[in-house]
């Protein structure tokens, strides 16, 4: 029983061990929260500030947004509008779905049948913002994204993406020199991540949105690529929480959004607004279905142990001759025929 007992935990470990390495970065994710790479309030000169005019501008001045085509819904416009207004001398460009499968087309090829076959149109607006920032450089902000102060102060920093919670990053607001190591990472790394998880929110969020760009980030640090401030640095700066939209002082301010949610992603929601008692109920069934398992394995022994006993005493009573010939309990030598 020990050694049946010593090989079942050997198994039950190398089970646990695998399943941890393959969900070990998003494990990390739960205890990152940026801070080392923070864009700190005392970094941000005020608005208006003619310290703004000292910082270095490394990022092109270019708004990126995207929709479906040119006529941008009424509830995102005055969002639109603000950044836009804030930002005169800065270029901004609007990628519909058709100009966003022409750069794709012309400067990616090798990408063009992923971006074909996504499931989901966000997919393609997720992918695009990447591969825009990749190329071009610039500033990407979500349409539900207000402007409440101009951006240049962000340009000091050659990337920089935003804390989002309960962990990770964002792709809502973002920004970039052209062909910075990270995104360059990021549009490398969509087709290994083009994957059908049959839940829309976690397909789209796990292949293209903000969980995807949370793991790729992850992996990004811990290859020892996020070092180096400056030009040909290789550091990625997070805005957090409060420098984002939190205060009249923020950089952004956040409208209505996140329009193709779906039923699936009220789930998702629920689930994490019940993180404590879901994980509870996790261990609790772990432990059910180890108990279960653990009783199999010492059934399945003891019926082989069963087995092998009679077998070898068959095996004993042919080779000395004995045969049960019935009758009130003795053995008596069985007749032997030589041919």
């Amino acid at each position: 029983m020990r050694r049946s007992l010593a090989i079942f935990l050997i198994v039950t470990a190398v089970v646990v061990i695998f399943l941890v390495h393959s969900v070990y970065t998003l494990l990390t994710l739960l205890i990152e929260d940026g801070s080392a790479d923070a864009i700190h309030s005392a970094e941000i000169p005020a608005p208006n500030s003619p310290l703004i005019d000292n910082m270095p501008q490394y990022i092109p001045k270019i708004i990126h947004q995207t929709y479906i085509n040119e006529s941008v819904p009424e509830i995102w416009r005055e969002a639109q509008r603000t950044c836009i207004a804030l930002h005169e001398d800065y270029e901004y460009k609007m990628w519909t779905d058709a100009k966003s499968r022409e750069l794709i087309a012309t400067e990616y090829p090798w990408f063009l049948n992923t971006f074909d076959n996504y499931s989901q149109p966000i997919q393609r607006a997720d992918a695009i913002r990447y591969f825009v920032l990749a190329h071009f450089g610039g500033i990407y902000i979500d349409l539900d994204d207000g402007c409440n102060r101009r951006l240049d102060p962000l340009l000091a920093y050659p990337a920089w993406v935003r804390r989002t919670a309960p962990t990770g990053i964002s792709n809502d607001a973002m920004g970039a020199i052209p062909q910075h190591p990270f995104f360059l990472r990021v549009i490398e790394s969509l087709r290994a991540y083009d994957k059908d998880w049959h839940l829309p929110y976690i397909t789209v969020m796990y292949s293209t949105g903000p969980l995807f760009l949370s793991v790729i980030w992850k992996e990004y640090m811990s290859s020892g690529s996020n070092i180096g401030d400056g030009i040909g640095g290789g550091r990625v700066r997070i805005l957090m929480m409060d420098e984002y939209n939190r205060f009249p002082w923020s950089f952004f301010s956040h409208h209505q959004g996140s329009s193709w949610h779906g039923k699936d992603a009220r789930l998702i929601f629920w689930m994490g607004s019940h993180w404590v008692m879901l994980t509870a109920m996790g261990f609790l069934l772990a432990g059910v279905v180890g108990f279960g398992l653990w009783w199999i394995w010492g059934r399945v022994l003891l019926l082989g142990q069963r087995r092998t006993k009679r077998r070898d005493g068959g095996i004993w009573e042919r080779a000395m001759g004995w045969g049960w010939r019935g009758g009130k309990g003795a053995y008596e030598l069985a007749e032997r025929h030589e041919v």
